[in-house]
């Protein structure tokens, strides 16, 4: 295992260390025997998002050097809503909703760290279960009489707030005392002495180390990386506004694998070090490797690889790599049935009778699913339209003007496609 020192050498090289309550400390502490950490996800929905899986594989690291990790999932703090980050106040969700969405993200979490019992076990907890026990009397005694207002408005999550003119409603002001009362109670009864997150959430954890000092005498210590931001300084995780879910049923396999392959080179190796649990040294050479060729996207293939089998199971790799080689020019006729059952997943698709296809005009075929305006279009541009990715113009020199069996592949599918990015996949029930 490695020592205190190294571990967090170790994050310091892979891009995840931003702040430390004190990194002498914590790597003495951490060479003192197991340590309890944690980090927090509150369900404000039914999934995690990519952006989430770095504090998650921060537990995973620190799991597999020897220390005990703590996934505590936000069935409290998710009733307020943390305002970090935030230009505005959350919407409060459904008692049944936030349930749900707390089940849900459990089940992720249980997949991702390693809950088999042992020495260095991670563990699953929700904040609701300590917190709807504490009556505000309680509250304002046992938490609110160790926090002070000057040290909480000098929080940066706060005074960005207060800067706007819609300010900050005190359930969102109290959030912070919610998260330092988390720490509190992990740190008396889970052995907890360890906050890890991403940086927007510094002024939460210090007020959990220093409520904790207050009420215990005890030292704990908070660590922060740095949240991902991509070369041209947008936010990593977006794709066209929206999150990417760890979810397969919101951000499916292919989307998610698609979306690495096309991220820029500049990207690359951070994401590799920080995402990943490949040693550095390899992240290092695939990043070396790649910049000799950029043009193969060895870099980015890698990493979609090790993100995709991560979170859906390498099972899903060859469909993916096989349908995402259609759409780069890939004979379509060599596909799987499964990756052409996955391509009609996500390309526009429309399901047929086979009797339908059969003998049936592909200028017809085109029409009708909004590929060409008229017959007469794509007429006057034969070698712009494609069945199975042969032109209508080669069709034509081969006598094939009418869909024949040999066109429904698998006895199943058949691509249409005009130009080289517009696809329409036929489905035969």
């Amino acid at each position: 295992m490695p020592t205190g020192a190294e571990l967090l050498e170790e994050l310091q090289l892979r891009g995840l260390l931003q702040d430390s309550t004190d990194a002498d400390a914590l790597a003495k502490r951490l060479d003192e025997g197991p340590v309890g950490l944690y980090c927090g996800f509150d369900p404000t929905a039914d999934s995690l998002h990519i952006g989430n899986l770095q504090s998650i594989m921060l537990l995973r690291r620190f799991q597999l050097a020897g220390h005990r990790p703590i996934a505590l999932v936000g069935g409290a703090t998710g009733m307020i809503g943390d305002p970090s980050g935030r230009s505005d106040e959350r919407q409060f969700l459904d008692t049944a909703v936030l349930d749900a969405n707390r089940v849900a993200i459990g089940a992720q979490l249980t997949r991702l760290l390693d809950f088999t019992p042992g020495d260095f076990c991670a563990r699953l907890v929700d904040n609701r279960d300590w917190t709807e026990r504490l009556s505000v009397l309680d509250f304002l005694r046992d938490v609110g009489k160790y926090a002070t207002i000057n040290t909480m408005l000098a929080k940066e999550s706060v005074k960005t707030r207060l800067q706007r003119e819609s300010g900050i409603s005190f359930t969102e002001f109290s959030y912070m005392l919610l998260q330092a009362n988390d720490f509190l109670e992990l740190h008396s009864h889970h052995d907890c002495d360890l906050q890890v997150a991403g940086s927007d959430q510094w002024g939460n954890i210090t007020a959990g180390v220093d409520l904790v000092r207050r009420r215990t005498g005890d030292s704990v210590h908070g660590l922060t990386a740095p949240l991902i931001v991509r070369a041209d300084g947008t936010k990593f995780g977006k794709s066209e506004g929206e999150n990417l879910w760890l979810s397969a049923e919101r951000t499916s396999p292919f989307r998610l694998y698609q979306y690495l392959l096309n991220l820029p080179d500049d990207d690359v190796e951070q994401l590799l070090l920080r995402l990943t649990l490949l040693p550095v040294s390899e992240c290092q050479q695939i990043a070396a490797e790649h910049a000799s060729a950029p043009g193969e996207r060895q870099g980015q293939r890698r990493l979609a690889r090790e993100l995709c089998s991560l979170l859906h199971g390498p099972s899903v790799i060859g469909p993916i790599e096989s349908a995402s080689a259609v759409l780069f020019g890939a004979p379509i006729a060599q596909a799987s049935e499964d990756a052409l059952l996955l391509l009609s997943a996500e390309l526009p698709s429309t399901h047929l009778l086979a009797t339908d296809l059969l003998g049936a005009d592909p200028l017809d075929l085109l029409v009708s699913v909004g590929l060409a305006k008229s017959k007469g279009e794509i007429r006057r541009n034969p070698a712009g339209y494609y069945v199975n990715q042969v032109s209508l113009q080669a069709r034509s020199e081969g006598d094939l003007d009418a869909m024949q069996g040999s066109d429904v592949l698998h006895a199943k599918f058949i691509l249409l496609q005009r130009g080289k990015n517009a696809y329409h996949l036929l489905v035969a029930d």
